[in-house]
């Protein structure tokens, strides 16, 4: 089995090589790997950054993006760059620890999609405002579309990459991090198997959030409605 780690980057210059190890000791080297990069033309030169590092490590993909920016369709770009038969996707500001990998490849042996999650049992944030709000807020998501799923914003999971190409990709990837409610969803619609395992996301030490939470509830709020209105109309 070939795994492909799928990193979204913009300004990441302070994190980004420290994760990548990280992952390569979790993956270690008995497992084919590709370590994709996908960076959003960052202005602190977070792709020359990885492009030097790792240069000659054929292992370590780097992906300058100069249009159609954000989050998720980097993530976007990383599927259709990637060639493992596994896909995992994870934030690159060190929040999500890498030392969840090797669980996560082992119950992707059995589930269609396995995400570490914040809010299942054993599962916290050490930012504890950040938890509180956000579990609040996944509580609000589940009630509006209906989702058996914790967390539905966490963003650090697993997927085969043959089933992950069976979902419509145009109605998931866009947006900010509202695309993995969307994701979990027609995963769910897709008759696959979805489970959650706990994982503890860490504080970000060094370089400045991209998110701004009242902006993003107002984002994500907008989605969620725009989201519910469009599987109305499917489902009437």
């Amino acid at each position: 089995m070939k795994v492909s780690v799928i990193l979204p980057t913009f300004n990441e210059a302070e994190n980004i090589l420290k994760l990548i190890e990280q992952i390569k000791i979790q993956l270690s080297a008995r497992i084919d790997q590709e370590i994709i990069v996908v960076d959003d033309n960052s202005p602190d030169q977070t792709f020359r950054l990885v492009q030097t590092a790792f240069q000659g490590d054929s292992s370590i993909v780097p992906v300058l993006r100069q249009t159609d920016r954000g989050l998720a369709n980097s993530i976007r770009a990383g599927i259709e760059k990637a060639s493992g038969d596994q896909i995992i996707v994870m934030d690159t500001d060190l929040t999500h620890d890498p030392t969840d990998i090797p669980k996560l490849l082992h119950v992707g042996q059995i589930y269609d999609l396995v995400s570490a999650s914040r809010f299942c049992p054993g599962g916290n944030m050490q930012d504890t405002q950040h938890y509180l709000a956000s579990m609040v807020y996944n509580w609000f998501i589940r009630l509006v579309i209906r989702t058996q799923v914790q967390d539905n914003l966490g963003g650090y999971f697993t997927i085969s990459r043959s089933k992950l190409n069976k979902l419509p990709l145009d109605k998931i990837f866009f947006g900010y991090g509202d695309y993995f409610f969307r994701l979990l969803h027609f995963a769910q619609r897709n008759k696959m198997t979805v489970v959650e395992i706990p994982s503890i996301y860490r504080m970000r030490h060094l370089g400045s959030s991209k998110s701004n939470f009242s902006k993003l509830l107002f984002s994500y709020t907008g989605a969620l409605v725009k989201f519910k209105m469009n599987i109305a109309r499917i489902n009437p």
